[in-house]
């Protein structure tokens, strides 16, 4: 029996056992709301900003920290709750993260001045990543093959259309409710995952759990870092994350300034493109093999992104704007599901930490563009990020393909 199907047996048994526990639909709404989580806690409060740099009178940018250490708790924390997920089972720390992101939520609504707020957010961001890397963990745990592949789009899909829809649900609260609210709202989003968690039958049995010790926890990095063909993967994740990121960092001033629309209009434009990011991802489901969908989609990406690069240049209107976004985003989220699966299937062994390295890769990215959107002009600099991303995304799937297999995929 060849390596991959002793691995899809040994899963497929486990699988056995845990739909017993946790039915699918329970898996799926559970891996869903974990997912959603992480981008929640970053960005649902953003449409605050203004009222929050009055509330603690302090200048706007100490108060966009807020997302820069919130983002930086995500793509840290992943790095620690992957490998630890592996070494004690999903539940225990997917426990641990709700119950910190509860604490640190009410000390950010209760925050005497805008250090600690920065530095309570921080903490949940940090139990933010626990949600994301593990809902990885726990996909790549109870399925396999085709299933796999379904249970990573729905979790593509609201990766990609989070990040964007949750400044939209902000934006409609922060008006009537405040930016204290809107913390409030959050609080009891960590209270029902948490009441899930509780729900949660254990995915990882011990048998299949890593036996490294504590100390040497971290070595399991170096394990799936020497996997090229998953850190090209990973790369290549990463890489798309830049067309994402940029569009977050850059939508409002386009919309907004440069175009001169309303806070509705801009609304509705978020929207569109979060819809473009989970069709894509729903469309990957199509293809029979993941190795096409990076293929076509990386193709999208550079046809659109290039789009997006002269039609700021030769000044498009706003509806054409909008229009090649939203195509720059339903490529982007046909990528991001399939180049998940196939880094995971790499090291199928060592899931958590796997999903820990790709996760947090997306965020580091994140937090490297949204400061080169600002520079200079914002139309120029904006479509150099869309066009850069796509075509370092296509190259990196590329050397991913010529790289030898893993041996869990092999």
């Amino acid at each position: 029996m060849s390596i991959t199907a002793r691995a899809e047996s040994q899963v497929s048994l486990s699988f056995g056992c845990a739909e017993r526990s946790n039915s699918r639909a329970f898996m799926f709404l559970f891996l869903g709301a974990l997912t959603a989580f992480g981008p929640f806690v970053t960005d649902m409060y953003l449409p605050a900003l203004p009222a929050m740099t009055g509330y603690f009178n302090t200048t706007v940018s100490m108060v966009q920290l807020g997302l820069t250490f919130s983002m930086l708790g995500l793509a840290l924390g992943q790095l620690g709750f992957g490998p630890f997920s592996d070494r004690l089972g999903r539940r225990v720390p997917l426990l641990a993260s709700m119950l910190i992101y509860i604490f640190s939520t009410v000390l950010c609504i209760f925050a005497p001045s805008i250090e600690w707020f920065l530095f309570w957010r921080f903490w949940q961001g940090i139990a933010g990543a626990g949600g994301i890397v593990i809902a990885r963990s726990i996909a790549v745990d109870t399925f396999v093959g085709q299933t796999l592949a379904q249970a990573l789009a729905v979790i593509g899909a609201i990766m990609g259309v989070a990040p964007v829809l949750a400044p939209v649900i902000g934006g409609a609260c922060a008006d009537k409710i405040g930016w204290k609210g809107i913390f409030c709202i959050l609080l009891a989003l960590g209270f029902i995952l948490l009441l899930l968690c509780l729900l949660f039958k254990e995915s990882l049995p011990p048998e299949r759990r890593s036996t490294q010790r504590w100390f040497a926890v971290f070595s399991m990095y170096k394990q799936v870092l020497q996997r090229k063909r998953f850190v090209f993967y990973v790369l290549q994740y990463a890489a798309a994350n830049g067309i994402l990121f940029g569009n977050v960092a850059s939508s409002p001033f386009m919309v907004q300034e440069h175009y001169g629309c309303s806070a509705l209009v801009f609304s509705v434009c978020f929207a569109l493109n979060s819809l473009a990011i989970g069709v894509g991802a729903a469309m990957s489901m199509r293809f029979q093999r993941s190795q096409d969908c990076v293929k076509y989609s990386c193709a999208g990406m550079i046809v659109s992104s290039l789009a997006v690069a002269l039609g700021m240049y030769w000044g498009c209107s706003l509806w054409l704007y909008e229009t090649l976004i939203t195509l720059a985003c339903f490529t982007m989220g046909m990528t991001f599901t399939a180049s998940t699966a196939l880094a995971l299937e790499c090291v199928r062994d060592l899931a958590g930490t796997g999903a820990a390295v790709q996760g947090s890769s997306g965020y580091i990215l994140g937090g490297l563009v949204a400061p080169l959107i600002g520079l200079g002009n914002i139309m120029l600099s904006t479509a150099a990020v869309f066009a850069g991303a796509a075509l370092l995304s296509s190259i990196f799937a590329y050397c991913a393909h010529r790289s030898p297999a893993c041996l869990t995929d092999a």
